[in-house]
């Protein structure tokens, strides 16, 4: 979880490779580097956006977050709803993704992209 512009002066890929390896599942964070947000995608991490960014002060260390149906969501174009169990709030999300990255996101990122390109699919 971040604050705003998240990622500044992170714009090399391994910025993004590391919470990938770590398992992170999405970034939430009020605004994004345009690097950094671009090489999240790349290596198949969601950037979320908080809609009312005062929902970002909510969340402490050790909070369970739980992300409902994030891939049909951006797939779909919905709302991305975040559940914090340990305090009962649900916090609504959103992206700033281009349509070809969505579908990089939704494949894996960019290298399973290009395969699937490359195979003419």
């Amino acid at each position: 979880m971040g604050g705003e512009n998240w990622g500044q002066g992170s714009s090399r890929e391994h910025a993004a490779i590391s919470p990938m390896y770590l398992g992170v599942k999405a970034i939430l964070a009020r605004s994004f580097a345009r690097i950094h947000e671009s090489n999240l995608v790349n290596f198949g991490i969601p950037p979320l956006r908080f809609k009312d960014p005062s929902d970002q002060k909510k969340i402490r260390q050790g909070d369970r977050l739980v992300i409902e149906d994030l891939r049909s969501s951006i797939d779909n174009g919905k709302e991305i709803l975040v559940r914090n169990e340990t305090k009962g709030e649900t916090y609504r999300m959103t992206h700033a993704l281009s349509k070809r990255q969505i579908e990089m996101l939704l494949i894996g990122g960019l290298g399973k992209y290009i395969q699937k390109k490359i195979k003419g699919e």
